[in-house]
């Protein structure tokens, strides 16, 4: 607490006694400070837990780098044995068989096993299940809130086990004919495998949180053959920092990985595009360039539409009055349903696994109805959303990328219809399409431009690929403002601020720094009595109360006392009103927005009471003192 300020008394008058218990009062807190420092034991938790702190590693930045070439190099193999899994998984629960060959942008030969092929993704999703409930829970959902939830709630800690564990649930939910990526699974495994590293260095927090976002960047960079999106992945949607110190080791992964994924795999794009749509001058037609603003309205509209459907499935499969395998085998049903559904309709298992086969198929420009791909769109989102929300592992890119295919095509088709001979393109419009489904469900704008780039490698889309993920990235925040990844983090109770790139201090929710040795003291009372109060308790804080109300604070280090007044001064005299409110589960980097939006000096923090706070609701106060230690205990973390 701050020394109280008493002026000089005039014309010989003496100090009022409060002085000397004011120095009482910051005595005794010196003491209390030194005292807690002193009293904890080497064998205690928090004596632990400050060695650990202080035997942290710092390395330098070439070393950091060389920690990247080797999580590149991992990535890499990780994703490359992880499509081996998938082709093994896939070949036997479809048809029986042992065999490495499987090529997801074709479609496959009809299953032998008939209608008998709707329970292959409810057998892989009871396996699944048992995996992530035994050795690995965070191995469940698709990956990337888990990764985040690591980031700045775990100080990047994510164990080495689910990197296997991952692996296998997600090969097997993949291949089983769930409706979910690879992309969120292979970044976890290089999230894991970075974080792994990391901690057996003992490295500080920024550097094991930039190699576990360097080992997720190389993973989907390898899973692609995209290293600038993985890169701009890492920064857009992990990295709290982005730096030279945090930039350079994130690029020397991804290129590592692309690389040795090349050699390993080939040099393919992830998809090929056999279209060369525009006019000899390079100009794309007024009315195209509007359609394809049309197309990022509906783009946005879409994401909006996947978000909410999968909350509202993450939601409800848990409350359903059964256990976790009985939860999976009533989605896993309605997905083989769905499966078998439209191979009867129309010969192929669309709605299965990651679904480049339809997307190559769209990119074609082979015939398509629009009835056909209004079908594809929703039984995607509702089949991915089933999957994931009853248990399956697996990412949601890919099926964003399907969804976007499916929309833009939707838009092709229908201008081919109402403007014939204007050029309208399928093929091009499904590439726009899958970008802005990307952006505006991830958020990650600049990430979903680059990689619709580099894995198709068409320079024509450019310009409305932008403009249509800017539009569909507008539409999804106006509709809901967090995105598919942050939205499981704020139902958890887990937020991550919408602007990442910021302090970790600023991540820290009230509960976790307010002080809690505050007094609420009402109004009517002496100054003078309020002080002797604290001197009795170990308080540094004095919440003034009107009854059940919270009238404010008083914080007695600001407040000027004239002497001849002292003994008449009540609370209510000297309170001060620039407070605000704040539920326990709020950011700082919220609170630290409001005090300033709103010249507050001082947070008082409730519990997460309904109506108006009460006093009774207070759990803790959060000043100049609280928001000091976060940002020093940040600074030498």
């Amino acid at each position: 607490m701050d020394q109280l300020y008493l002026p000089a008394a005039s014309h010989g008058a003496a100090w009022p006694d409060s002085t000397a218990v004011l120095q009482l009062l910051t005595e005794k807190r010196k003491q209390a400070l030194m005292s807690t420092t002193e009293n904890i034991e080497p064998s205690s938790p928090q004596a632990k837990s400050e060695e650990g702190t202080n035997e942290s590693r710092l390395v330098s930045l070439p070393v950091l780098c060389l920690f990247a070439l080797a999580i590149g190099v991992v990535a890499a193999a990780g994703a490359v044995i992880f499509r081996y899994l998938i082709a093994i998984v896939h070949n036997l629960f479809f048809y029986g068989t042992f065999s490495l060959h499987f090529d997801a942008n074709q479609f496959g030969d009809p299953s032998p096993f008939g209608a008998w092929i709707i329970l292959a993704p409810v057998i892989g999703g009871l396996i699944v299940v048992f995996l992530v409930r035994t050795f690995a829970p965070e191995a469940k959902g698709h990956g990337v809130p888990e990764v985040m939830y690591a980031i700045y709630h775990k100080k990047g800690d994510v164990r080495g086990i689910v990197a296997l564990i991952k692996s296998l649930a997600s090969a097997i939910s993949i291949g089983s004919g769930a409706s979910v990526g690879r992309e969120g699974p292979i970044i976890q495994i290089g999230a894991s495998f970075g974080s792994s590293i990391a901690r057996s260095f003992d490295l500080v927090r920024w550097q094991k949180i930039t190699l576990l976002a360097a080992g997720a960047g190389a993973g989907i960079a390898a899973t692609f053959n995209t290293p600038f999106g993985g890169v701009l992945f890492a920064v857009e949607i992990l990295l709290p920092e982005f730096s030279s110190r945090t930039f350079l080791p994130v690029v020397v992964a991804t290129v590592t990985a692309t690389y040795v994924a090349h050699i390993a795999i080939g040099l393919e794009p992830a998809f090929l595009v056999p279209i060369a749509s525009v006019s000899q001058s390079g100009i794309i037609d007024p009315l195209q360039l509007l359609a394809y603003a049309v197309l990022g309205v509906l783009a946005g509209v879409v994401g909006w539409a996947f978000i909410r459907c999968l909350e509202k499935c993450e939601d409800w499969f848990p409350m359903l009055p059964v256990n976790e395998y009985v939860q999976n085998m009533i989605g896993m049903l309605i997905v083989g349903g769905m499966t078998y559904a439209f191979f009867v309709a129309t010969g192929n298992y669309h709605t299965a696994g990651v679904g480049y086969a339809t997307i190559q198929d769209i990119l074609n420009s082979n015939p398509q109805t629009l009835v056909l791909l209004a079908c594809l769109l929703i039984a995607k989102i509702l089949a991915t959303s089933i999957s994931l929300g009853s248990g399956a592992s697996g990412g949601v890119f890919a099926p964003s990328l399907f969804m976007g295919a499916c929309i833009g095509g939707l838009v092709g088709l229908a201008g081919d219809y109402l403007f014939p001979g204007s050029g309208f393109v399928v093929a091009e419009f499904a590439l726009v399409g899958m970008g802005a489904v990307v952006g505006g469900a991830t958020g990650a704008s600049m990430t979903a431009i680059m990689m619709i780039f580099e894995m198709t490698r068409d320079y024509n889309v450019m310009v409305p690929l932008v403009l249509a993920v800017a539009i569909a990235v507008g539409i999804r925040r106006s509709l809901v403002t967090a995105n598919i990844y942050t939205i499981k983090l704020r139902n958890r109770g887990r937020p991550i601020p919408v602007n990442r790139f910021t302090n970790m201090y600023l991540v820290q929710q009230s509960h976790d720094l307010m002080a809690k040795n505050f007094l609420i003291l009402s109004s009517s009372m002496s100054v003078t009595d309020a002080i002797s109060k604290m001197t009795q308790s170990d308080a540094s804080h004095v919440i003034v109360a009107d009854g059940d109300h919270i009238l404010g604070y008083v914080r007695f280090g600001t407040v000027l006392y004239r002497a001849d007044t002292l003994e008449a001064q009540t609370l209510h005299d000297v309170v001060q009103h620039d407070f605000l409110v704040a539920p326990e589960t709020t950011l700082l980097n919220t609170v630290i927005s409001r005090m300033n939006k709103r010249s507050r000096g001082y947070c008082i923090v409730v519990q997460n009471a309904k109506g108006i706070p009460r006093v009774e609701d207070v759990v803790g106060v959060i000043d100049r003192t609280e928001i000091a230690d976060a940002v020093i205990a940040n600074h030498y973390a």
